[in-house]
């Protein structure tokens, strides 16, 4: 099927799922967490063709360790289907109502966007979760995984189709393109996809950004930093930072660069870097961390790089403003922590780092759809427009205006003869 054709049965599914019982979504998505889990020989035996074909290719190590869908992380996928089954559908919500006239309401009510297009790299699990996300939100969806990938998603593909035609979902409304060709063929389809999400390197993003006419939400960077100010828990801000370089150093919301107070420096550091040695981190620093640790001195180009890797910038700031005006000149507007015991200090901290993310003492790989309890999440977006942050459920919605008059006239109030009351209520929508 070409991408074109797909594309057209998306856009006529969609008009169907939007208004699908959620009911219907639910069992579909429970029938995808069990099929996942029964064919799960299947699912491993898939990636371990494709696990073996990159390694032959030289793929690098972040992206082999993203492609890796073992036992563990397909237990983990159904784990976020079944909290996603329990989440509210968050189709036909009245997000505000209006009394225009004492016979004329007004009622602002959320829906789904319409075909979602998702480009992503490597990772089978987010075909998983941006499948399920735009099911139980009333999208369709086309996906464009990483031709690494390609055995797993083809797979992952049929399960999710299969089970959820078993449901009584409407045939059509999730598509798998595998060629590169299609990615430019997909670009063009305006009339027919009405969002793309891609996941994937810096100059992918900007690649889909520069050559399509259709709305984009993602992020090209995840530059996330953590500032460990002077008055802090020496141990709490070890233990938290660590975390946020290597819990999993492959994803958007691990630790890229460190700031750190010059008052505290050469108490923190040597602490930090005996719990990131056992990591086997490499570390680079200005010159007073470097003076400290005995690192070799970061570059400039250090402060604007997502290493994705074994690796953290460390910097030395002499105050709270300093740190602000360097995450906000080199950050992504990802997600940015402070770790502090001055309250004071995290308010301003909270309101000037321009960030879709912003934590206190706390982890940056917190940031995370799953773990903010949407169930999963599409991606996460650093647009100011639209959805911020880790993209769930409500990224994937927008809304319509539905209005329930009498025979009302526009000539009734444009002459005076009638006049609007504008009265804000606490109604939902009904017929």
């Amino acid at each position: 099927m070409s991408m074109q054709e797909g594309a057209r049965r998306a856009k006529e599914a969609s008009v169907h799922l939007a208004a699908m019982k959620t009911e219907v979504k639910n069992q579909a998505l429970a029938n995808i967490e069990k099929s996942l889990i029964r064919r799960m020989a299947e699912i491993e035996k898939a990636n371990a063709e494709d696990l073996k074909r990159s390694e032959e290719e030289k793929l690098a190590a972040p992206l082999l360790k993203r492609l890796r869908f073992d036992e563990h992380k397909i237990k983990d996928v159904a784990a976020g289907l079944e909290s996603l089954i329990g989440l509210e559908d968050p189709v036909g919500k009245t997000l505000a109502s209006t009394l225009l006239d004492k016979d004329l309401e007004l009622f602002k009510v959320s829906c789904p966007i319409g075909v979602i297009g998702v480009i992503f790299e490597s990772r089978p699990d987010a075909l998983v979760q941006i499948s399920a996300l735009c099911l139980k939100s009333g999208n369709s969806v086309i996906l464009k995984g990483g031709s690494e990938a390609k055995e797993t998603n083809k797979i992952l593909y049929q399960i999710i189709r299969d089970a959820a035609a078993e449901a009584g979902i409407v045939d059509g409304w999730i598509q798998l393109a595998e060629t590169r060709d299609d990615v430019g063929v997909m670009l063009k389809l305006d009339e027919q996809v009405d969002l793309i999400i891609p996941r994937g390197s810096n100059e992918f993003v900007r690649y889909i950004m520069e050559n399509s006419n259709i709305p984009v939400l993602g992020h090209a960077d995840g530059i996330c930093h953590c500032y460990v100010d002077e008055k802090v828990d020496l141990d709490m801000a070890v233990k938290v930072v660590a975390d946020s370089k290597t819990q999993y150093v492959a994803v958007c919301n691990a630790t890229e660069t460190l700031l750190v107070h010059e008052k505290i420096a050469e108490a923190f550091l040597p602490k930090l870097k005996e719990a990131l040695d056992k990591k086997n981190v490499e570390l680079v620093g200005d010159a007073k961390a470097a003076e400290i640790l005995s690192i070799p001195l970061a570059t400039e180009d250090d402060w604007k790089t997502e290493y994705l890797d074994y690796k953290l910038s460390i910097k030395t700031v002499g105050n709270l403003v300093e740190a602000i005006d360097h995450i906000n000149k080199y950050g992504s507007g990802h997600t940015d922590a402070i770790l502090t015991t001055d309250k004071e200090k995290v308010e301003i901290f909270m309101d000037l780092v321009d960030s879709g993310n912003v934590f206190w003492n706390c982890s940056t790989r917190f940031s995370d759809g799953f773990r903010y309890g949407f169930g999963a999440e599409v991606g996460i977006s650093t647009n100011k427009i639209h959805a911020r942050g880790p993209v769930g459920l409500d990224g994937l919605l927008i809304y319509k205006y539905k209005m329930i008059g009498h025979g009302n006239i526009v000539d009734d109030y444009e002459s005076g003869k009638r006049t609007f009351i504008h009265r804000k209520e606490d109604k939902d929508f009904s017929l």
